[in-house]
């Protein structure tokens, strides 16, 4: 080394030892500012042995927090892997923590699931992660992402195509996961770790840039890096400001949904002309229906002018039109069971809850109470699902109505019929329950015995 770079690498020094030596402070105040939950409650700490999450638990053992750490071998690289783990168990007893630790046949999961082993050890890794905190009552997995894994994320992100939540990397918090780290960079946490003389564990595939964030790791990064000294403090600061204007825009999104959908009994009521005036449409349409699965934005935009009856579905959600209305409702199993309720049976709470009582005349009468000539009544009574082509004698009429008439008359929406339960005697239907009776098996001068039953909504 020369006299010049010598003094150079002194100077070098002398500016960001100190720097580097405050992390432990910083990061105490970090905490205290942003993540005050991890100071007062017990976390689990995912930990694969690498530099990231062994200075991450450096830090927080120092900091004197409650937490046990979790330890994946995804049998990935052979005794590597095995070494990776004996590693992460004898870090743990040094330091008097309790350790979970699991095994993964990443491979074979990647192939019967069709994807990609990255996709598969974190699909592995965080439902794991989720077991272990269900059975335990931990709120809150913490883990070692930092300021260059969001950048990377970013990149990755941008290149796909993104809107804003993408391009706003890696939430340092949400409901279940805390990145404490995620305001220092891959340099700050080197430099602690040297200082401190944290041993770690070096993962041979994260040199490997076949791999799209190893890529981008190695060689577009790099090179942003240039452009700029304060390139990656820049950048952070950029996604604070798009943080900032997406906290706007759901702050707006969130006023208008609470306006425009209307919640039902058992699903969302969205008034299409509330809607069709909105612009961009399709924006809109994003930002009400992504939390809900949909991506098919096209889909739901033509919808809008559907004739009714028509659906899109997303893995989890149904969203119809009826008439007037998108209907959006939380997929459920079919229920096509027949329910039987037998002669002097008081009670029934499932599917629907009903209060049956012999009495001597009629008192109160209301949507949700029956009275019936129970001579008139073949046990077992039944309760089922309405079907196409059922009719009824609807009390106080003459002749009969088909179901799906009386339905469309009474303006019942297409959910609220899918989730109407009939209360039958044989193949007659009794009552639409807290709906309408059928004139048939209603209580006359000559009834003898009258049922009452009560519907419990």
């Amino acid at each position: 080394m020369s006299f010049r770079s010598h003094w150079c690498f002194i100077f070098v020094g002398i500016i960001f030892v100190p720097y580097f030596s405050d992390m432990q402070d910083d990061f105490k105040h970090h905490i205290a500012e942003f993540f005050p939950h991890l100071s007062n409650q017990k976390f689990l700490l995912a930990s694969s042995g690498g530099i990231d999450s062994m200075v991450l638990t450096h830090l927080c053992a120092n900091s004197r927090m409650d937490f046990s750490i979790a330890h994946c071998n995804f049998h990935l690289r052979g005794e590597a892997s095995d070494g990776d783990e004996a590693f992460v168990r004898d870090f743990a007893k040094t330091l008097g923590r309790e350790i979970y630790v699991t095994h993964f046949d990443t491979e074979f999961y990647a192939e019967t699931h069709k994807v990609s082993i990255q996709i598969a050890a974190r699909e592995l890794r965080y439902q794991w992660f989720s077991e272990i905190m269900e059975k335990e009552n931990i709120k809150t997995l913490v883990t070692a992402h930092h300021a260059d894994d969001n950048l990377e994320t970013f990149i990755i992100n941008l290149s796909r195509g993104t809107g804003l939540e993408g391009l706003c990397g890696i939430p340092a918090d949400t409901a279940t996961i805390s990145r404490p780290l995620l305001k220092f960079s891959r340099a700050q946490i080197v430099a602690y770790a040297k200082q401190h003389q944290i041993a770690w564990r070096d993962d041979a595939s994260n040199e490997d840039t076949k791999y799209l964030r190893n890529n981008i790791r190695h060689n577009i990064v790099p090179s942003l890096k240039n452009l700029h000294p304060s390139f990656l403090d820049n950048f952070l600061k950029t996604q604070e400001h798009l943080q900032q204007s997406l906290e706007i825009l759901q702050a707006h999104i969130q006023g208008l949904r609470q306006r425009v959908f209307k919640c039902e009994s058992n699903h969302i009521k969205i008034a299409i002309a509330d809607l069709l005036p909105l612009t961009p449409r399709k924006t809109y349409l994003f930002h009400f229906f992504k939390d809900y699965g949909f991506t098919q934005w096209e889909d739901i935009d033509e919808l809008l002018s559907a004739m009714s009856g028509k659906e899109v579905h997303s893995p989890t959600h149904r969203l119809l039109k009826d008439r007037a209305y998108l209907l959006l409702k939380l997929k459920e199993q079919e229920d096509s069971q027949v329910f039987n309720i037998q002669e002097g049976q008081k009670e029934i709470k499932l599917p629907v809850s009903l209060r049956l009582e012999d009495v001597r005349e009629i008192r109160a009468i209301s949507a949700n109470t029956v009275y019936l000539d129970k001579e008139k009544l073949n046990y077992p009574l039944v309760l089922r699902k309405w079907e196409k082509g059922d009719y009824f004698y609807p009390f106080g009429m003459k002749g009969k109505k088909k179901i799906a008439k009386y339905f469309k008359d009474q303006k019942i929406d297409m959910f609220a019929k899918e989730n109407q339960w009939l209360l039958c005697s044989g193949a007659d239907i009794v009552w639409v329950i807290g709906k309408r009776a059928d004139d048939r098996f209603k209580v006359t001068g000559s009834t003898n015995r009258i049922l009452k039953i009560d519907f419990i909504e």
